[in-house]
This record gives C-alpha cells, sequence and structure tokens, in this order.
C-alpha cells in the first residue's frame, strides 16, 4: 500500500507550532516510506477564514521545508462533492432530514442538563416520517450513529481506543442552509484523496469514532489513525503564547533556522534512542509511528536555543552572513563590499557564541559600524588622555604587524605595553574600546582580524587623536 498522509490545516490564523509539527510528522512519515504527503486548506468556515492567514499557512510549510506534493487541495472548492455524499448517505437510509428547531434543541439540552445525561440529540426526526415535515422549514442533515456496541479505534500512537456507540449522537453533515460541516468535509476529502493514514493531534481522538462510522457508511474502510499527544508549556500546561505558542512566522523573526525548527519540532514527542541531535536525513531514514510517545511533550526554549545554535554553527560562513545582514540593515548599518568581507572574516568566532540569528546580528553590529564608531559610556570613559597617548604610541607597531594574525597582533600588543611601561591590561582594554565601542567583546586579537588592517588603524586613529566626537568630552 502506498502511504498517502495529509496536513489539513483551517486558515483561521497563523501556522502555530503544534500545527508545525503534525506538519512535520505527515512529512517524515510520507518520506520515509516513498509515500505523498499532500496539502488540504479547510477553509469551509468562510467567515472566519483569510487570504492572510492561507498565506501565512503556506509560507510557513515553505520555510520549514516541508514541501507537498500535488496541488493544493481546498475544501471549500469540494462543497459539491460534499453534498453529494450526504445525499448518498440519505438515500441509503444512513442519513436522515431532521427539522426540529432551534427552540426543541435548546429544550433538549437543558433537559439533558437537568437528568445529568450527555448533551445529544435525540433522535426526534430519525425514523419520523418526512411527510410530518412543517411546512417551509428547511432541514439539516444528520448521520445516523450506531446505537449499540462499540466502535474500536486501533491507534498507532494511543492503542485500541473503545467508544460506546450509545454516547456518540447523530451528528449534524448538512447544515440547513445546505453547506456541509467539518464532520463530513473531512471524510469525503479524505476519501477523494485517497488518504492512507491520519496523524493529528489527540483533541481530535473524540472525532476519530465518529469519523470511522462515516468512512464505512460511505463505503470506505477509515484510514489508520495516529493521535498526537498535544505540546504543554515547561510548567505543564497547556501551551501558550507566554510559553511560545507562537506563529512559526514569528521563530523565523525570532532568529530559528529551520533545520533547527525541524530537529526541535521532532523531539517534542517523537524519539530514536537518546539522540538530541538529529539531521533531517536522519529523520526522514528513522521516522516511524512507533516511536511517538504518549506523554504531552514540553516545549522548552533554552533547549530550542541550544538546539538553533548547532546549527548556526554548521552553516556556512557565507551563508550566515546574507542571514544576518536583512537585520544590519534594519537597524541602520550600511552593508557594502567591505562590510561583508568583514563579516567573513569574523564569522567563525561570531558564530560560536551566538544562539539565534538575532544575537549574530547584534554581537557583529560592530564590525560593519560606520567611523566614527559609536562609544557605550563605560568605552568612552575608559578612553581618557593616558590610554589616547598609548593607543598612539602602539599603533605604529600594530599597523606594521604581518602577517596581521591574532597571534602576531598579541605579540605586537605584549611588546608595546611592555616598551610603555604598564601592564597589558592598560592597552588591551583601551583597544578593545577603540575598535569595539565596548568594554566587553570577543577576543581582542580575533576582533582585530576580523576588522582587518585598515579598519583597525582607522579607528585607533580616531580614538587616539580625538577624531572621534564621543571622546571629544574627555580632551
Amino acid at each position: 500500500m502506498s502511504v498517502i498522509v495529509r496536513f489539513a490545516p483551517s486558515p483561521t490564523g497563523y501556522l502555530h507550532i503544534g500545527g508545525a509539527r503534525t506538519a512535520l510528522f505527515n512529512w517524515l512519515y510520507a518520506r520515509h516510506h516513498g509515500g505523498q504527503f499532500r496539502l488540504r486548506i479547510e477553509d469551509t468556515d468562510r467567515q472566519r477564514s483569510t487570504d492572510a492567514a492561507i498565506a501565512a499557512i503556506l509560507d510557513g510549510l515553505t520555510w520549514l521545508g516541508l514541501e507537498w506534493d500535488g496541488e493544493v487541495v481546498y475544501q471549500a472548492e469540494r462543497i459539491e462533492a460534499h453534498q453529494a455524499a450526504a445525499q448518498r448517505l440519505v438515500e441509503a437510509g444512513l442519513a436522515y432530514p431532521c427539522y426540529s428547531s432551534p427552540d426543541e434543541l435548546e429544550a433538549m439540552r437543558a433537559l439533558a442538563k437537568a437528568e445529568k445525561r450527555p448533551i445529544r440529540y435525540d433522535g426526534t426526526w430519525r425514523d419520523r416520517d418526512p411527510a410530518e415535515a412543517p411546512a417551509g422549514v428547511p432541514p439539516v442533515i444528520r448521520f445516523k450513529a450506531p446505537l449499540d456496541g462499540v466502535t474500536v479505534i486501533e491507534d498507532r500512537v494511543q492503542g485500541r481506543v473503545t467508544f460506546q456507540n450509545s454516547q456518540l449522537d447523530d451528528m449534524v453533515l448538512l447544515r440547513a442552509d445546505g453547506t456541509p460541516t467539518y464532520m463530513l468535509s473531512v471524510v469525503v476529502d479524505d476519501i477523494d484523496m485517497g488518504i492512507t493514514h491520519i496523524i493529528r493531534g489527540d483533541d481530535h481522538l473524540n472525532n476519530a469514532a465518529r469519523h470511522a462510522n462515516l468512512f464505512q457508511a460511505l463505503g470506505h474502510e477509515p484510514p489508520v489513525f495516529a493521535h498526537i499527544p498535544l505540546i504543554h508549556g515547561p510548567d505543564g500546561a497547556k501551551l501558550s503564547k507566554r510559553h511560545g505558542a507562537l506563529g512559526v512566522d514569528a521563530y523565523r523573526d525570532l532568529g530559528y533556522l529551520p533545520e533547527a525548527m525541524r530537529n526541535y519540532l521532532l523531539r517534542l514527542g517523537w524519539a530514536h534512542g537518546d539522540e538530541e541531535i538529529i539531521s533531517t536525513e536522519q529523520a526522514v531514514q528513522w521516522f516511524e509511528l512507533d516511536a511517538i510517545g504518549r506523554s504531552p511533550a514540553r516545549f522548552d526554549f533554552q533547549k530550542l536555543d541550544s538546539v538553533n545554535a548547532h546549527y548556526l554553527r554548521l552553516r556556512p560562513d557565507a551563508d550566515l552572513v546574507a542571514l544576518a545582514a536583512p537585520l544590519l540593515e534594519a537597524a541602520g548599518h550600511e552593508l557594502g563590499e567591505a562590510e561583508r568581507a568583514r563579516l567573513v572574516q569574523a564569522m567563525p568566532g561570531l558564530k560560536q557564541r551566538a544562539r539565534t540569528l538575532v544575537d549574530l546580528a547584534q554581537s557583529a553590529a560592530f564590525y560593519v559600524q560606520a567611523r566614527p564608531l559609536p562609544l557605550d559610556a563605560k568605552a568612552a570613559k575608559l578612553l581618557d588622555a593616558d590610554a589616547k597617548a598609548r593607543l598612539a604610541a602602539a599603533l605604529p607597531a600594530l599597523a606594521a604587524v604581518e602577517p596581521f594574525t591574532e597571534e602576531a597582533l598579541e605579540a605586537a600588543a605584549r611588546a608595546a605595553a611592555e616598551a610603555q611601561g604598564v601592564g597589558f591590561g592598560k592597552l588591551a582594554q583601551p583597544l578593545r574600546a577603540a575598535l569595539t565601542g565596548r568594554t566587553v567583546s570577543p577576543g581582542l586579537f580575533e576582533v582585530m582580524v576580523g576588522l582587518g588592517r585598515e579598519e583597525v588603524v582607522g579607528r585607533l586613529e580616531d580614538a587616539a587623536s580625538g577624531r572621534n566626537p564621543a571622546l571629544q568630552q574627555n580632551d
């Protein structure tokens, strides 16, 4: 049997992190088995569905690298197929028109509540002669759910789940205006798309029995079900925005890499031994439904940061410059060829310390800042008259260093400090302030190599001569 799975989001909002994980699990299962990963937009709720939400879903899946097979299926374009299926059920005696009024339905609910019974439709019109229907009242179409026995779901994640049929109601398939409900549309679409496995959140588990009965009524065996536990926050509570229940686009804006998100989402509820870092290629090779746990996964930003930092270190330096450049330009930095070359030179050190692309861009900013370099308050205070004099005395030796390497620069700086009769720190700290505008930075000589000889000389001359406006108050 060829595997065909689907991701079927409702376009009423962004692609949230739980939906992204569901899409990932479906994609991996299809790729592992050489099957198809289909995308269906369940947009039958026309009032709440928006084009912007559809665009966000498509964009989010594309960014994550979860390419789908075939054309996108839009559920709203298939209403006639849904209506035809409901009519076939009516003709087969497996569904019926229901004329109960809103007031009658409310009375049923009130009585059930008073008698402490489950609130369900009482079947008033289930076997009633349609000739008794009130004139001018359009009916809804209800499914004739089985009244006795049980419906058993052999779920690939949850195990055997048994539903008492007496607890299932005669669900509405078509509303009075003829529009299909979700319960009908999803089953008809799954049949027509040839879906073999339904992998989705376990918040849909209660629908599984109703769906299975509807599949059978329409003459098809239900697909294999696999209901994934939901994602919780680190405190065990339902995932909310404070925990990380954000749209996929927000994680992109926060500076996470798609390969890191795939790895992290994979480990939210799925495991392969003790492996934490799992490449997409390995995930495709290893992924099976049996390895999905039954307990809710817990979202942890610190772990996500750690995974993302790992993938940042794996990215080629030029790639990271291209990704960080828009963030730097948005912060007001102009990036010409010289600035980009500086970033490529500095990237090996920068990426070792960054957790996200945002971190990377912030820590790289001083490499591309235009002269005269802005100084923070501590750096400006440090560059007093004595510090400027020490810089001026050391500048010729530093400018002449050949080759311009960390080792050679350190040797020249130490020799300059010794020649001036001061401890190395008395020269190193002014050098750091003049070159980075800060008193804390990556390794001093790593910075100097990253900036390059010309930029180092220019920034030191600005500081030593007092040309930097930020230092004029110290003169």
